[in-house]
């Protein structure tokens, strides 16, 4: 049997490590899913911001130029790590439900789920963060006042800019939704269709709705004009937000999770995100394997039987801890996953029905976006942040530009029923007045004594398995190319499923898995958009990589 770290080694580790400082890389690297994103966060770098000036920029570009995956009617986490003290912390913008919100909002007489009434229109929307986070990151981190770090945001969507592919596959996917509200027809389609290639995007009103937060920070959004164009609009198109609703919205600032693997100390989200304490509860179970030296079909299975155990106790533990109480500590705990890890036999696959009968959560939406950033001092951010499936609830708050998330549906709609994905929930994640819905995003930090990783991505309940691949290619040795491009598989507990990307699985992978008992299905296309950077002190190597799934850009300059 595998002996597992002991706990006293791993207190001393994390106790200690944090205290090491070193100087920054004398360079800068940014990576995220835009390159007009990328741009910005350089742009602002150049007239004397830092890392956390330059997320302000990178996220409120983001929120212009790639409307399908964030905006500043959704939210997010930013993990942040100050160069000059070590200072670690999560800045939690993840959406709230309405005061009006109450359990059975999205059911039918009858109890059960309407569809697509938590996923379309303004009654989806949960009250959102990005703007505050993005008002508290410029005010306590950054150098620049926000203004200046909102300048090349305020640009793009005044001028506009031309669409890529992925704009017009999410429009297509959304057209239908659309179509149903003018405001939204009139920004994000053409002739009320899908565009054309070659299309310029133009938001005047998300513009002035950026200026308004420019010149008076989080009132700017939370009150005043902003604010009561947001609430007419929703309440006049059905959604039950309140002017007490936003005004009531505050970031919080969370300690992250923080774990070891390996000599690899791990820095991640913490609930309302699952990711932190789903991953590092993977990596436990997985500690006491050789996993660079198993045969590719033993290797993939232990893996695979480490994400079924973690994220059935993510359906069963995880939600927002200013309402639940999460056993943090045990699920954290070495002792707990030499537990678990009893279980795992390396020549069957688990049915998921044999272990505990807890619902699985429904996952996060498959369009979010993510930054990660460092700066010359050693300044690190990496940000996650979603306005849930893409194009949000698909409406657009009239006068005011912002396209609002259909963040609603990550709550359990009705425990132990299906959801708009075919998945079911917990009590834990019941919607509450005023409470944030689970997560899955995973922003992520990783050190040694030489390497510092900065990395996450996009990809619904995906996330913390796609994370989960790139801090065991870290692990090896391998760079950040290798982490956003390998090929990548995911087990969820429920379904009994292992998805796999086209060609990630070869044809003795797929045959070997199956011969243990696991169900395999291939995903339509690629998913993910990861984006990474590499800090080699030994080498005095930056180096950064973005998905290329994708379109995003990551560049490192003097």
């Amino acid at each position: 049997m595998p002996k597992p770290i002991k706990p006293s080694v791993v207190l001393l580790y994390l106790l200690f490590f944090p205290i090491i400082s070193q100087a920054g890389p004398h360079q800068a690297a940014i990576a995220s899913a835009h390159p007009l994103a990328t741009a910005a966060g350089f742009e602002i770098l150049e007239q004397g911001g830092n890392a956390f000036d330059a997320a302000v920029a990178v996220s409120a570009t983001l929120a212009v130029v790639e409307p399908s995956s964030s905006g500043l009617g959704g939210g997010g986490f930013w993990l942040l790590k100050r160069a000059k003290d070590g200072k670690e912390i999560i800045i939690d913008g993840r959406e709230k439900a309405p005061l009006a919100a109450h359990a059975d909002m999205y059911l039918d007489k009858q109890g059960k789920p309407v569809p697509n009434l938590s996923l379309d229109g303004p009654l989806s929307a949960g009250i959102p963060g990005l703007p505050a986070a993005l008002a508290h990151l410029a005010n306590q981190y950054g150098r620049l006042p926000l203004s200046k770090s909102l300048d090349p945001a305020i640009r793009h969507a005044s001028l506009g800019f031309e669409v890529g592919d992925h704009y017009l596959r999410a429009a297509t996917s959304r057209e239908h939704i659309l179509q149903s509200y003018p405001a939204s027809a009139d920004i994000f389609l053409e002739h009320n269709a899908t565009p054309k290639p070659g299309f310029r995007l133009v938001q005047r009103d998300l513009a002035a709705t950026l200026q308004r937060l420019a010149i008076a920070g989080h009132a700017g959004f939370y009150r005043g004009e902003t604010a009561t164009k947001l609430v007419e609009a929703v309440r006049k198109a059905g959604g039950i937000w309140t002017l007490a609703d936003l005004q009531q919205y505050k970031i919080i600032e969370r300690q992250p999770i923080v774990s070891e693997y390996h000599g690899i100390r791990m820095v991640s989200a913490p609930p309302p995100s699952s990711g932190g304490i789903v991953l590092a509860e993977m990596l436990n179970i997985l500690s006491a394997y050789d996993l660079q030296d198993s045969d590719s079909v033993t290797r993939k299975h232990l893996i695979i039987e480490a994400e079924r155990r973690a994220y059935r106790d993510r359906d069963a533990y995880l939600g927002d801890p200013d309402f639940v109480d999460i056993p943090t500590e045990r699920l954290l705990s070495p002792d707990y996953a030499a537990g678990l890890r009893v279980a795992i036999r390396t020549d069957r696959a688990t049915p998921s029905e044999t272990l505990n009968d807890t619902p699985s959560i429904n996952p996060q939406g498959d369009h979010t976006t993510h930054l990660s950033i460092i700066d010359k001092q050693g300044n690190q951010v990496a940000a996650t942040l979603s306005i849930n499936q893409s194009m949000g609830s698909g409406f657009v708050a009239e006068g005011t530009g912002v396209l609002l998330n259909d963040e609603m549906d990550d709550f359990a709609i009705s425990p132990g029923k299906p959801n708009a994905y075919g998945l079911v929930g917990g009590n834990a994640n019941r919607i509450e007045p005023g409470k944030r819905m689970l997560s899955s995003m995973t922003p992520t930090f990783l050190q040694t004594k030489d390497r510092i990783g900065i990395l996450g991505t996009p990809g619904g309940s995906r996330i913390i398995s796609m994370v989960l691949l790139g801090v065991l290619e870290f692990a090896e040795g391998h760079e950040p190319e290798s982490w956003v491009s390998i090929g990548r598989f995911h087990h969820q507990y429920l379904p009994d499923v292992v998805e796999y990307e086209p060609d990630a699985l070869s044809v003795e992978d797929r045959h070997g898995l199956e011969k243990l008992g696991h169900t395999l299905k291939p995903t339509p296309r690629p998913y993910g958009n990861m984006q990474a950077i590499l800090w080699d002190k030994k080498a005095g190597l930056l180096k950064a990589a973005s998905d290329p799934r994708s379109e995003g850009a990551a560049w490192v300059r003097h």
